[in-house]
C-alpha cells in the first residue's frame, strides 16, 4: 500500500498516545496529523449530548484536515460519532467511525450485546450506530448499557488502576445480562483481555478493528 496521510480527531489526550502507537503498528507507510480538542468532550458531558457549538467545531477541524493535505480522516470520539454523517456530505474525504468496524463484527456474533461506557453521552450513539448496523445486516439485537461512573475522572486524572477497577465491577454487574460487550470508548480498549478472562464474555474494543477498516478503505482508494 502506498502512503497516505491520515488525520486523527481526538477529545481527550488519554487516548492520544495508545492510538497514535497503534496507528503506527497497523499503517507503517502512513503519515499522520493529531488534532485534540478535549473542550469538546466537556461540553458535550454538560449538554448531555452533542450540541451545535461542537459540531461545528468538529466540522472546522475536519475541514482544517482536508486543508492540511489529509486522505482520510479518523473520527476517535464515540461521543461525537453522530456528527459524521452530516461532514461526510461536503468533506471530500473519508471520514471513519471508530466504533463502525466493532458494532459491525458485534452484530455479527450475539443479540444480547452490553454497551459498557465511562461517560453517559456515548451510550446513545453506540446503539444508533449498532442498530444501523444490525439493520444492515439484517440481525435482530437487544442492547443493554451501563456507565463505569468515576472510570472517566480517574482516567483523565491520570489514575489507570481506578479506572480499571472501575470497569471490572461495572462488566461483572452486566455480564449475565448479555452475550458481548463492547467499550463504547477508545480508552477502555486496554481493558479488553482483562475483562474477557474476568467475565468469560467475548469482548471487543473500537480501536484496532477501526484501524484496520481504515487500513481496508486506504487499500482500496
Amino acid at each position: 500500500m502506498k502512503s497516505y496521510k491520515i488525520a486523527a480527531i481526538y477529545t481527550g489526550v488519554a487516548l492520544v498516545k495508545p492510538l497514535s502507537d497503534m496507528l503506527k503498528e497497523i499503517l507503517p507507510e502512513c503519515e499522520f496529523m493529531n488534532i485534540l480538542d478535549d473542550s469538546m468532550i466537556a461540553d458535550i458531558i454538560k449538554n448531555n449530548g452533542l450540541v451545535k457549538s461542537v459540531t461545528r467545531r468538529l466540522y472546522a477541524y475536519y475541514e482544517a484536515a482536508a486543508c492540511a493535505g489529509a486522505d482520510l480522516i479518523l473520527n476517535t470520539c464515540s461521543s461525537i460519532g453522530d456528527a459524521v454523517a452530516g461532514a461526510r456530505e461536503f468533506i471530500p474525504v473519508p471520514i471513519v467511525r471508530i466504533d463502525e468496524a466493532m458494532c459491525r463484527e458485534a452484530v455479527t456474533k450475539a443479540g444480547k450485546i452490553a454497551v459498557l461506557g465511562t461517560v453517559p453521552t456515548t451510550l446513545a450513539p453506540t446503539i444508533r450506530l449498532l442498530e444501523k448496523c444490525a439493520a444492515e445486516a439484517g440481525k435482530q439485537i437487544s442492547p443493554v448499557t451501563a456507565v463505569a461512573e468515576g472510570a472517566f475522572q480517574a482516567i483523565t486524572a491520570g489514575d489507570a488502576a481506578a479506572h480499571d477497577a472501575i470497569l471490572a465491577e461495572t462488566a461483572k454487574k452486566i455480564a449475565s445480562s448479555c452475550e458481548i460487550i463492547l467499550l463504547a470508548q477508545g480508552s477502555m480498549a486496554r481493558m479488553e483481555e482483562p475483562l474477557k478472562k474476568l467475565t468469560g464474555l467475548p469482548v471487543i474494543s473500537s480501536p484496532r478493528p477501526g484501524i484496520q477498516m481504515v487500513r481496508r478503505i486506504l487499500e482500496d482508494m
